[in-house]
Parts: C-alpha cells; sequence; structure tokens
C-alpha cells in the first residue's frame, strides 16, 4: 500500500477515498479522522448561504474559518498547533470530494426552527 504524506493533496487530487488516504487521516487524526469519514459518507456535513454545519451525535455544530463550535474545539485542542475536530476535518473531507450537502437558505433561520 503506498503511503500518503498531505492526506488533503492527495484526496484534492484524487476526488476519492483510498484504503492509503482513509489510512492517511486516521494516522493525522486518529478516531477524529474516522468520525469525519463517517460524517461525510452519512451525509452530514451541509452548507447553508451562512455556515458549514455538521450534524453530530447530540446536536449540529457551526464550523467557520476551520473553526468549530463544539466543545472539543474549545477546550481540548489546539488550533496553533494544526489540532482540529472532527467535524472541521469532516468539512474538509467533504469539501473534496463534493459531498456537501448544499441548502440554500440562511442556517441562521433554519437554526430558529429546530
Amino acid at each position: 500500500m503506498d503511503t500518503v504524506d498531505d492526506w488533503r493533496e492527495a484526496l484534492s487530487e484524487a476526488g476519492k477515498l483510498s484504503p492509503p488516504i482513509v489510512q492517511a487521516i486516521a494516522d493525522a487524526h486518529g478516531d477524529r479522522g474516522i468520525k469525519a469519514i463517517e460524517a461525510v459518507s452519512e451525509r452530514r456535513v451541509k452548507r447553508y448561504r451562512d455556515f458549514d454545519v455538521v450534524v453530530g451525535y447530540d446536536d449540529e455544530y457551526v464550523v467557520e474559518d476551520r473553526g468549530c463550535t463544539c466543545k472539543d474545539s474549545m477546550y481540548n485542542l489546539d488550533p496553533d498547533e494544526g489540532e482540529r475536530c472532527w467535524h472541521v476535518i469532516a468539512v474538509d473531507v467533504a469539501d473534496a470530494l463534493d459531498e456537501v450537502d448544499y441548502h440554500d437558505m440562511w442556517y441562521s433561520e433554519v437554526r430558529e426552527f429546530l
């Protein structure tokens, strides 16, 4: 199996997940990477006019400018060190695969109904 040094570049070039790319994501991000791939495969990455939203297990999380509203991002991760929660990773993967579920509406309006 080939090794992948930069999974984002490899994924953009391939346009699909392959075992080496999945392994590179898992190596780089551990369980967060696996959760991100699962979210993309389950079409839980949504794009609205104002935000990207990832449907988590307990809530929906807003992803904007590579930051996230989840507690993992707020308390456990150091974005200056390149650490990202699985929601942000999911948006990166979904973008590379063109698997973002686009909704032509404002999330801030939709959130009022939830």
